[in-house]
């Protein structure tokens, strides 16, 4: 199995990688905290594959994107009949991870009553499948992670305090790319490296990236680099380039049509080509940061209006999660109406 590579020279990185050689081989839980996109599950397959657990399973489960009432199944197993569709026996996450680690991605979305649930099996080593009566020893380290507050969601009632206190063993938080610049041009050579037909940025186009906001972190920053190379593979890609690419243009700019009467208006500082020129750029240059801020507040707006305020919708709109889509409205101060 390839090791999995936690990129980047920053500090924080750096005593990241020192602290997960420190703990890697400890049986305690692991909480690992931080924004959607910044590289949790890189953390925690590096716990994994650094541990005396290697050779065992690897097992995830996101917590988030599993329906409540098919949690229970999918995290302790079924017996046959333990419910309508139970055609036959299942083992489930933790059975499946004996021996070695279980991840539990977004723990902070799981409902109430898994919450008890999972509290009791930390404590016992012990599950009872669906429809079970024989309890079923488990040897497993958990690795949880969540880029929820847990802090504010126990204030608020959503989370356990006792939950918190047996996942919270060791802590591991993870920072958004914004607060370490230094490691996008590491993070880029490296999404490069994997690439069959890999883009060259200048250096210029490199400075320029590293001073983005990426608010999607590191994932957002991987695919842009995946849409790079697929359009501009085996080429070097310097500031007019890397501008058309991040509006997500894939040719060179054509005259400015007249707008269609529900077009959302370019924000305000953004400069569009003239009519007898290729360039995105005027005298003065561009403001990357602003320029992506502005029309990320135009779009979520616009896709709130357009979806009657329903989160849910706006974010299938955007094509986000609903947890990232409302961590970037809280970001803008753009009012939450859930």
């Amino acid at each position: 199995m390839q090791l999995a590579a936690l990129v980047g020279i920053s500090p924080t990185i750096a005593a990241i990688r020192s602290e997960i050689e420190k703990i890697a081989d400890a049986d305690a839980s692991v909480l690992i905290t931080g924004p959607s996109g910044s590289g949790k599950d890189v953390v925690a397959r590096l716990l994994h594959q650094k541990s005396r657990r290697a050779a065992r399973p690897f097992v995830a489960l996101n917590c988030a994107a599993v329906p409540a009432d098919l949690l229970e199944s999918e995290m302790f197993g079924h017996e046959l009949g333990a419910f309508t569709g139970a055609v036959k026996a299942r083992a489930g996450r933790f059975e499946a991870a004996h021996g070695g680690t279980l991840f539990l991605d977004e723990v902070g979305d799981m409902p109430a009553a898994m919450q008890a649930k999972l509290l009791r099996t930390l404590e016992t080593r012990v599950i009872e499948r669906v429809g079970g009566m024989l309890p079923i020893g488990v040897d497993v380290r958990v690795v949880a992670a969540t880029s929820v507050d847990l802090t504010a969601a126990i204030a608020a009632g959503r989370f356990r305090a006792d939950l918190l206190y047996r996942l919270d063993v060791i802590h591991i938080a993870m920072p958004p790319l914004n607060e370490r610049p230094e490691d996008v041009p590491c993070l880029v050579q490296h999404f490069l490296s994997a690439a069959a037909r890999p883009a060259r940025f200048t250096p210029a186009a490199l400075e320029a990236l590293a001073g983005l906001p990426w608010p999607g972190n590191v994932r957002e920053l991987k695919n842009f680099v995946e849409r790079a190379c697929i359009h501009h593979g085996d080429e070097t890609i310097g500031r007019e380039a890397l501008a058309q690419l991040l509006r997500g243009a894939t040719s060179p700019p054509q005259p400015k049509a007249a707008p269609r009467p529900n077009e959302i208006a370019p924000p305000p500082g953004v400069k569009t080509p003239d009519h007898g020129t290729a360039s995105l750029l005027g005298p003065d240059g561009v403001d990357l940061k602003q320029l992506l801020t502005d029309l990320e507040q135009a779009y979520i707006r616009e896709a709130l209006a357009l979806s009657g305020g329903t989160i849910a919708r706006c974010a299938r709109l955007l094509g986000l999660q609903r947890t990232t889509l409302i961590e970037k409205m809280r970001r803008m101060q753009i009012a939450v109406a859930e």
